[in-house]
């Protein structure tokens, strides 16, 4: 779709409805929303137009138009972090295009609609939107058609969110050959961070697409259905139900599998991971209020599960390995305030421990056993300790395996076999954020990120990775976000860490922020990855004596 930027025009009038009052018809409306004196320079202003709104933006002398609201989950990017060209959502880091309403990163699958912007002699702003889009606030990008005449066929093994991503960019990039996306889980891409904080998710309610939309952009789904070769050489792939695909390119995005230790007992019945829908499903099934639950690991999946458990069960029990949860990702002094966030909603906590074995009866977990030797009722337990990645199959592929099974990419995504690119929790890709140093990241928005770059790539349109990885959890209605990268060797907390009320910065080597995370500050954190976005570097001294003495105006 164009990007309708502001011209100085004559207002125009319909005698219809009272001529400047605005005009419509059936399809269409089109009315004065502002003054164009209310709006400065590198500012957006959100206007009403009839029953909806609009976000209005001005930079470079040019406004143009736009959805108000992110068409993730609905944040109103008003309240985002505004940076060169676009507008980034403050709660989960998506960012869309301010002259097309394009998404360019993520979280979400669909860009945002933009309007008509016009400017009277007075200086009146008059903004013309479709009804439609005005009140969905969402649009789908026109797609390309399979063409009989392209032999050309680009498979994408893996279907999350990042498999998804590139299918569909391919096509909305104009790619007219065969597109074959190959899924191991039984069930079309969805909503996966849903898994571990609303297990009793309708799977329908959270698919990414519909089969009907992937019918409709001629997009192949092979669902319950996994790679089990790839040959570099013969660029063939064999499918573990006999089925053979030569490919022209492929896109590899085929994720994680949940890591069960290696224990006694581990295989008992009512011993669960959180990676898929089924496994949600499976242990939402089984909560009652006798039930007892314990949760091995004090990651985001760990005390993700233990706040949606805790008022469903008897008791929830976290074991952990550390001092504190989420030491890695927030360092002790947020990781300790947490811990006591949740003790006051009555999750228990062993820390500085482990599971030495399940030990069940019928074949089912009744009690486990600490490294101490404790015994723990359990009726259910949970691990929540990572994963490993699912790249087995690619041995003896001509693709390199690192020993963690990741696979180095450049810049673009491709490895070191011509034609193959991989994305996601696989990809050991360079970080824009970390000076282009390649990391291994499981991050969501970021796996979707690497679906569109990958398939901008594929088609031949050279995309460089800028990378600025953005994570987010919610727990117990408090929403803690996280963007940068590295191990820090001082974290510095502005606000009030008791009130859950803060952001904290990361401090790496030579002083410089490699992080920032907040509660309850938004959209600070949204700032600090545009302002990262666009190659810029906080250091420590930076912070005094205002640590937001760089946020914009």
């Amino acid at each position: 779709m164009m990007s309708y930027l502001a011209s100085k025009v004559t207002a125009a009038t319909s005698t219809s409805n009272g001529g400047a009052a605005g005009t419509h018809d059936d399809d269409f409306i089109e009315a004065v929303v502002c003054q164009e004196l209310e709006i400065g320079e590198n500012q957006m202003k959100q206007v009403e137009l009839g029953e909806g709104k609009v976000l209005l933006v001005r930079q470079n002398g040019k406004l143009s138009a736009i959805g108000n609201k992110c068409s993730h989950y609905g944040a109103m990017l008003v309240t985002g972090a505004l940076g060169e060209g676009r507008v980034r959502c403050p709660w989960h880091g998506a960012c869309f295009n301010v002259e097309t309403g394009d998404i360019e990163d993520f979280p979400g699958m669909d860009s945002l609609p933009c309007y008509r912007v016009t400017v009277g002699e007075a200086g009146e702003v008059k903004v013309r939107a479709k009804r439609t889009e005005l009140a969905t606030n969402k649009r789908t990008r026109v797609m390309a058609k399979r063409a009989a005449q392209d032999a050309r066929t680009y498979v994408v093994i893996g279907g999350g969110p990042s498999g998804a991503t590139c299918a569909e960019t391919l096509r909305q990039e104009g790619f007219t050959g065969r597109i074959v996306m190959i899924n191991k889980e039984p069930c079309l891409p969805y909503d996966r961070v849903k898994v571990s904080k609303t297990m009793d998710l309708n799977l329908e309610k959270v698919l990414l697409r519909t089969q009907q939309f992937y019918d409709e952009n001629d997009i192949e789904v092979m669902l319950g259905t996994a790679v089990t070769k790839l040959d570099g050489a013969t660029h063939e792939l064999t499918l573990d139900n006999g089925y053979k695909i030569r490919y022209d390119k492929a896109y590899i995005a085929t994720g994680s599998n949940p890591r069960r230790p290696p224990i006694e007992g581990a295989s008992l019945g009512n011993v669960c991971v959180l990676r898929t829908a089924a496994d949600a499903k499976q242990v939402n099934e089984q909560l009652a209020p006798e039930k007892r639950v314990v949760i091995l690991g004090t990651s985001f999946i760990g005390l993700e599960a233990a706040a949606y458990c805790v008022n469903k069960v008897a008791k929830v029990t976290v074991i952990g390995r550390g001092a504190v949860p989420l030491k890695e990702s927030f360092g002790d002094a947020i990781g300790q305030r947490v811990m006591e966030l949740f003790e006051e909603k009555g999750v228990q906590f062993v820390m500085n421990s482990g599971i030495r074995r399940c030990i069940g009866a019928e074949g089912a977990v009744q009690q486990v056993e600490l490294t101490d030797g404790t015994l723990l009722d359990a009726d259910i337990c949970i691990f929540g300790i990572g994963s490993t990645l699912y790249t087995e199959f690619l041995q003896g592929s001509g693709i390199s395996l690192n020993r963690n099974g990741s696979i180095n990419t450049d810049q673009y995504l491709e490895s070191n076999l011509e034609g193959v690119y991989v994305g996601g929790d696989i990809a050991n890709a360079p970080v824009h954020s970390n000076d282009g140093q390649q990391a291994t990241i499981g991050h969501y928005p970021l796996a979707q990120y690497h679906g569109r770059v990958a398939a901008l790539n594929m088609i031949g349109k050279a995309t460089p990775l800028k990378a600025v990885p953005f994570f987010w959890t919610v727990l117990f209605g408090k929403s803690f976000r996280y963007c940068g990268y590295g191990q820090p060797d001082e974290v510095i907390i502005d606000g009030d860490l008791a009130a859950l009320k803060f952001v904290a910065f990361y401090i790496g080597k030579g002083g410089r922020v490699i992080g920032m995370s907040s509660c309850q500050r938004d959209p600070v954190v949204a700032q600090f990855a545009e302002y990262s976005s666009q190659g810029k570097v906080l250091h420590k001294e930076d912070l005094t004596p205002n640590p937001l003495s760089w946020v914009p105006a």
